[in-house]
Order: structure tokens, then sequence, then C-alpha cells
């Protein structure tokens, strides 16, 4: 073959075309040193394995010879020893012997963490610091030139307060003492001359004389004695002639502090951005809910349960290892230190800790004072303590205790005396030291300063509007993550408990967020439902790096630009919003009585003058508008739902008693099973129905209620009883319903499932659109009864406040358009009349149907040639 002739493949960069030297083994893809630099930075991509290229093809090292056997090459390892050895070492040795390549593999797995640490945080700090430390080498020289002037000058000012105590030691003390030795000179002299004028005294003078020279001499030796000369020269001290501050400012007065290492805030390094982005979901096995999570690592996590155990599960739903004597009723129940080992509180109330290969318990805290008894814990990586909730059948304090085990500090009372908790339910810390509880019973969560001082109580946006706080964390921002089991969504504070945003609002699949766990080293948030065994990962964090954007700017200019609406274009009407306008407001036509039922508990439309209305007592009555009753169908499935729909031939559709679909003819002859229920205990059962006008296909919500709370779906039937479509799911994966109690179809196509705790919204085709929670947005909502008007309008019966709320077709909020009345009593039921644009709307504690008309036809000579920007603006009297 001639080789010269022979095609060559090159090897480029997927990203950018470059040259490679890296390869994504998790991709798969091809990188260059600066594509795989930002892969590894980039949070999405961070822990994707990433090898060089001769590491992908099993790359073998230059064989070297053996020092002890030079005849032989090195080609195996030795795992007792630590060392390469060649095959003749092997022939006399029992030691385990590895491949070069499989020690390779074991030791890149052994070193993996390093290895992450490098890639997302030496190689993301390093464009950050090395500016300023090239800044800080500019500025070095001059700083530490100006410290090495003032150090000369204090070193000469105490240079010459040195000389000078010692001149003054010199003249002065030095002088006194030999003042003094010849003082001393002279007296033993001057005794000496005594003595011998005492012996002359008793050789040679007479006893005889009454008065001498001699006796005058010996009185004067005897005063000598009692004479004790005195130094009158000045007594000078050292420390008087040294001033103490002189000294102390000149040593003192240049201080160059250890400053530690350099390093970077994450408000340079990370950001948040525009929303939670989905990242993955895992379903825990063995787990009825998720009460509390703690990360283990990256991919393990522990999950407490309403069974009392916890699990150790990987991000792929396997079971590890299992915990089963938790303690029982409590929530934040367990945490996880350092050491990547347990703490968590058994059923005896004792603090145990579980060892990190998972084979010793001990108990880390005995259970001493049977008044006080830990609800929650959490392990500090800052202090490296644990903060301990209590509860005391009257009221809470949180118990912090050091790596001795012993209690440090008790936090119970606020600066004015009064009592900071009720019951801690999960507590945790923030960056800055605050200890942050999540109060259930208060309704609050409740932060102090690390010494104890109150800072703030949060208690809903807007403040005061009601919280039941479950599962809380932070974030590397400082950001305060809780669950609200009122509104079902997760709410963002800063460090000081102002409101940031609705994080998740009722999110798909978890529907109650109960529990949340942020990760530090991805900087992923997993959150945890409270009614099923399902955890699903969020990212709401990115990295500032503008090297991990690889889009180019002007992508981003177009992207932005496609997203702002043409001024002065409008989109152009279609149908009815051609011929058909609101009015002023909603116009009451009549109302009258049901006979036969109790409620009106669901509506549907036959005719302009005949609805079929049911009650939750399983009866369902055809009546005209006066209330007469026409028909009445007796075996009605037991349920306050949307149980009956007509379809275009005036065919009753409705769900019986054994959960079949069942079909009445239009002259109420004729009973037929459209749809029958093959009665398995765990399989779907219908909840409600909709005839479909436009497809004449029949929508039905249904739920497998006795085996799993939450598991929904839509179900589409076509007119021969063929199943053609279910919507379970949005584009994640994850759970859009949780009980279907309503359905109906918009003009557009789009699904309107009436939900336990949303109004949830999918196109025709099933992709998920949104859910509305509002107004405003994450307010807590009872969805009941719904329906759609001539101009593509969402209404809804929204249970508590005792209202119908108009939507767009779009999901945006636009007016209340009826209140409570003490003649309706309170809202449950819609049908919307097509023909005549009559509004039906039924009571569930009174068996009155009114009728209301707010929508009136266009007036082609005064809105032919006018906008109207306005379109939705209504009384004022109806604006929430």
């Amino acid at each position: 073959m001639d080789t010269a002739s022979s095609a060559y493949r090159i090897l480029r960069c997927s990203k950018c075309l470059e040259d490679t030297e890296y390869y994504c083994v998790s991709c798969p893809c091809d990188l260059c040193p600066e594509c795989k630099e930002n892969h590894v930075k980039d949070l999405k991509t961070i822990e994707h394995d990433v090898v060089s290229h001769r590491d992908k093809i099993n790359y073998i090292r230059t064989q070297k010879i053996c020092v002890r056997h030079p005849n032989m090459l090195l080609g195996m390892y030795c795992e007792p020893c630590e060392l390469p050895v060649c095959f003749h070492f092997t022939q006399y040795k029992e030691n385990r012997i590895l491949d070069f390549r499989t020690i390779d593999k074991t030791k890149r797995q052994q070193h993996i963490g390093i290895i992450h640490t490098i890639r997302s945080e030496a190689l993301l700090y390093r464009p950050v610091l090395l500016p300023r430390m090239k800044a800080d080498f500019k500025t070095c020289h001059a700083e530490f030139l100006l410290y090495q002037s003032e150090m000369i000058t204090n070193a000469k000012k105490l240079k010459d307060l040195i000389n000078k105590v010692k001149k003054d030691f010199k003249y002065n003390v030095f002088c006194d003492l030999n003042f003094k030795h010849r003082c001393l000179k002279q007296k033993i002299e001057m005794i000496g001359h005594i003595d011998s004028l005492q012996r002359y005294e008793h050789g040679y003078v007479q006893p005889t004389f009454k008065f001498s020279a001699l006796q005058f001499l010996s009185s004067i030796k005897t005063a000598l004695h009692q004479i004790h000369l005195t130094l009158h020269a000045r007594q000078v001290s050292m420390i008087d002639s040294l001033n103490k501050g002189d000294v102390m400012e000149s040593l003192s007065a240049i201080q160059i502090t250890e400053r530690g290492n350099r390093r970077v805030g994450n408000q340079c390094l990370l950001k948040l951005t525009a929303g939670a982005e989905f990242h993955q979901s895992f379903t825990v096995t063995g787990a009825g809910s998720c009460y509390h999570i703690s990360c283990v690592t990256s991919d393990r996590v522990w999950v407490g349960n309403d069974r009392n155990n916890i699990i150790l599960t990987n991000t792929t739903g396997d079971t590890l290892h299992h915990v089963e004597d938790l303690c029982h009723g409590g929530f934040g129940l367990h945490t996880v230190n350092s050491e990547s080992e347990l703490i968590y509180i058994d059923r005896n109330y004792n603090i145990n800790k579980l060892s990190k290969d998972m084979k010793t318990t001990t108990t880390f805290i005995k259970k001493t004072d049977s008044t006080w008894l830990p609800q929650c814990v959490h392990w500090s990586p800052s202090t490296r303590d644990l903060l301990v909730g209590m509860y005391n059948h009257r009221t809470g304090k949180v118990a912090r205790y050091n790596q001795s085990v012993q209690q440090t500090q008790n936090i119970q009372h606020g600066n004015t005396g009064l009592e900071l908790y009720r019951k801690p339910s999960y507590i945790t810390e923030n960056n800055n030291g605050d200890v942050i509880v999540s109060d259930m019973l208060s309704g609050a969560v409740v932060v102090t300063e690390r010494r104890g001082r109150h800072r703030f109580s949060y208690t809903g946006h807007p403040s005061g509007s009601g919280l039941r706080p479950h599962g809380i964390c932070t974030d590397a921002l400082s950001h305060i993550l809780v669950c609200d089991d009122r509104t079902k969504i997760v709410q963002m504070l800063n460090k000081d408990g102002q409101f940031l945003s609705h994080l998740l609002i009722r999110p798909p699949g978890i529907f109650s967020p109960c529990s949340l766990s942020y990760d530090v080293n991805t900087h992923r948030l997993l959150v945890g439902s409270r009614y099923n065994n399902r955890v699903v990962i969020y990212r709401y964090i990115t990295r500032q790096d503008a090297l991990t954007d690889l889009k180019p700017a002007t992508a981003d200019v177009t992207e932005s630009l496609s997203e702002i609406p043409t001024t002065g274009e409008e989109k152009p009407k279609k149908g009815n919003q051609c011929l058909s306008k609101l009015t002023s407001g909603d116009e009451f036509n009549q109302s009258f009585t049901v006979t036969g039922v109790n409620c009106c508990n669901h509506i549907s439309c036959v005719t302009s003058d005949r609805v079929w209305v049911s009650d939750k007592n399983s009866r369902l009555i055809l009546t005209n508008t006066t209330g007469d009753p026409l028909h009445h169908v007796e075996d009605l499935y037991n349920r306050d739902y949307g149980l009956h729909t007509v379809n275009s031939e005036s065919e009753l559709i409705y769900i019986d008693r054994n959960h079949n679909i069942k079909k009445l003819s239009k002259d109420m002859k004729t009973t037929t099973t459209f749809i029958k229920n093959n009665l398995s205990t765990y399989m779907y059962q219908p909840w409600c129905v909709y005839s479909s006008p436009s497809t004449g296909n029949l929508l039905v919500g249904m739920v497998i209620f006795n085996y799993d709370k939450g598991t929904a779906m839509v179900a589409r039937y076509n007119q021969s009883g063929q199943l053609t479509q279910t919507i379970q799911q949005d584009n994640t994966g994850l759970r859009l319903y949780n009980r279907p109690h309503y359905i109906t179809e918009n003009n557009n196509g789009d699904v309107l499932v009436s939900d336990f705790d949303a109004l949830v919204v999918t196109e025709r085709g099933g992709r998920y659109r949104f859910s509305y929670t509002g107004p405003p947005s994450g307010s807590e909502l009872r969805p009941r009864g719904i329906c759609t008007d001539a101009l593509s309008h969402i209404l809804v019966c929204v249970w508590g406040t005792n209202t119908i709320q108009m939507l767009d077709e779009d999901g945006r909020f636009l007016l209340h358009l009826l209140t409570s009345s003490q003649e309706m009593g309170v809202l449950w039921s819609l049908s919307y009349d097509v023909n005549t644009h009559r509004l039906w709307v039924g009571s569930v504690n009174k068996n009155t149907l009114a009728i209301y008309r707010y929508i009136t036809r266009q007036d082609a000579l005064t809105d032919e040639h006018r906008s109207n920007p306005d379109k939705y603006a209504l009384p004022a009297q109806h604006q929430p």
C-alpha cells in the first residue's frame, strides 16, 4: 500500500476545531486545552471524566530496567511494598502483584476528589487571583521601602534613648557608689583612731581627774556609733530615665500582619441564573416521603422519611445503607460532619454517630435530661460544633456542643427576654455564622447571631402573611432557602431576611417541597417531597467566569432582541376575538334552585336552557332554567369532581360508581359503557372527564389514589373509545399532576387541569406550558371548577378566597370576575355556554345556579377602527 497517498484523519476539538489533546468520556467529545479548561470549570460538566488522549488509548509508559535484576523490565506493581517490580520479583514473593494499568486506575479513583478540587477551584481561582497578585507585586516594593524607612527612624530613636540611659547611669549611679565607698573608708579609719585613744587613756590617764580631754574624746566615740551616713546625692533609677511608653511605641509602631491564604469571595465567582434549572431526579427506594436530606458527596445523600428510618442512596436511586432506629415524629433528624459520618437522633432521643464505613455506631450525646428532647441537628463546617434544636412541650431552644461533646451555649430567649422558639423542626447555619431555625409551630424562620442575639424572624411574604416552614438550607451566596408547606413553594431570602424570589413554585414531581440540601461542591440544590419518594436536583447558581460561556456575543444579542416585542405591532385577532369583547363588568342574568340535589359540584351545559348538575351524594340531575328536574342518573361515582360532560351530540358521558365511563343517549333511553374499567387495585381510575368540541376526543383525568399519592395522568380517547395519548410528565420526566379534580380544553387546544393545589396547563401534544398558583404567583391556591370562554380566557373557582379568577390563555392573571356572594354561597362549579356567551356558576353549599354575562358582541361602528390597549381593564371594584 502506498502510505504517501493514504488518507489520515486529524482529530479536532469538538467545540472550536483547534488541535485536540483531551477527551471527555462522559460527553463524549474531543477538547483542546482551552475548551478542556472551560469544560471542567463549568458547573454543568464539572463532574465529567476528562482524560488525555494517551490515557484514552491505554498509553503504556516507557519501560524501565529493574535495579536488582538488570536483565528484567519493570512491568508490575507490588501492593504491600508500594513499589514497581519486575517479573522475577513476582516469582519468589507471595505478595499481591498488580498490573500497572490496574493500579493507575485505582489511584485515579482514590484521588478523584483532589482532581475535582483542582478543576473546580484552582483553575477557577487562577484567573481571578493572578491579576491581583501581579498588582500586589508592583506595590509591594514601595510599601516595604516605607516600612523600612519607619523602622530605621524608630531604631534611631531607640538607640538615642538607650545612650541617654547609659550616660545617666554612668555619671549619677556610679558617682553615688564612689561617695558611699569613701565615707565607709573614713568611718573605718575613725574607729581605728578611737581605739588607739582608748588604749592610751587606760594606760596613761589618772582616774582622779574629774574632767579631761580624753573623756571628751570618749563621748565622741559613743556618738560616732550612733551616726549613720545619709546619701544625699540624687538617686537615679533606670526606670525614671527610660520612658516605658517611648520604648513600646518604638517597638510596636510598625506591624506587619499575616493575613493567611489569599481567597476569592463567592460573590466574585458565582451568580444567580434566571431561574431554577432542572438537572436530574431520582426515586428513593423504600421511602414513602423525603422529610430531610443530608449530602455526603455529590452523588451520595442520606434521606430521612416518614417511616422512622434513614436511607443512604446514590443519585440513581440505589439503596446503599439504611438506619432504622430514627426518632419518631421529627423532621431534620440527621446531619453529616466533615469526616462523612452520619449524626442522627435515635428513637430514645440519644444523638448517635455512624462511622464513615457504616460499621460502628456510637452514642455521641446521651440523653440525660428528660425535659428537653432533641428535634433537629446540624453540624457546623466552620466551627465543627453540633447545633441541636430542642423541645420541652412548652418551648424550644438551640444547644451548641463542641467536639468534646461539651455544651457551650444555649439560645432560648430574645433580646427582650421573650422566648424565640416553640418547636424547632429544622436547623442550619449560614456563612456568616447565623443560626437559622425552621419553627413549624410558630410559623417562622428564626435567625440569631452565632453568639445568640436575635436578628429577625421571617413570617412570609409579605411580612406576616403566613408561613408553614419546613426544610431550610443556605447556599454559597448566603441566601436562605425555605420550603413553605402552605403555598407549596421554595422561597429565597437574603441573609438579612429580605424576600428575594419564589425559587420553585409547586415544582412538578414534588408538588409539596419538604426538604432541602445544598451541595457546596457542585452548587446544586436537592429538593425532597413530603408526599412521595422523589428527590429532584436543580441548579440556580452558575459561575461568573466568562470563559465558561462559549456562545458568541452576537448570539446573546440576537436571542435577547428576539424576545422584545416590536412596538406598535399586535397579534392579529382571530375568530371570536374579532366578534366579541368584554363588558364593563359581570352582568347578573338570573338564578334558580335545582330540585333534587343539595349542592352544585359540577355543571355540564346541554343547551342554552338545559344543564346536567351533580352533587356530592352521587346524584346527577338534568334541569332547565326554572329548576325543574327532567331526568336523573343514580349510579354516579361518589366524588365531588368533574364527573360528567356532554359531547357534540348532546350525549351525557359520566363516571359510574365502578369507575366505568358510560354514555347516555340524547333521548336518555340507552346507556352504554364507553370505557370499561378493569377494576385492578393499582390501575388508574378516572376522576374527571371532558368532551372536546373541536376534536371529539374524550379527556380523562386519572389517579392511582390507593397506591401512590400524586400518581396521576390525563388520558385522551378517540370517539371509538381507544386510548390515543397520555399526559403524565413534563419534558424533564417529572410528574405534572397530583389529583386532577376538573378538566377542560381551551380554543388553542391546551389541556387545562384543576389539580389539588394548582392549575396545570399543557399543549394538545402534551408539552408542559405552565402551572398557575396565584395571584400573586406562588400564593396558596385551591382551584376547583374551571372553564374557558370564547376569547380563550381561563376561568377558575378558587376555594378559600371564594372568587372566580380570570386568566389569559398564557396564565397571566387579569381580574377577579366574581367575588363571594351571600346569596350564592361558596362558588365551586363553572360552565360556559358558547351559544349565548353566558357563564353558569354553581355553589357547593347550596343547590343554586346563577347565570352571568360578561362578554358581548363587538360594535362594528365604534370598534372597527379603534385599538383597544386596555382590553382587559374592568372597573376598579373587580381588580384584586
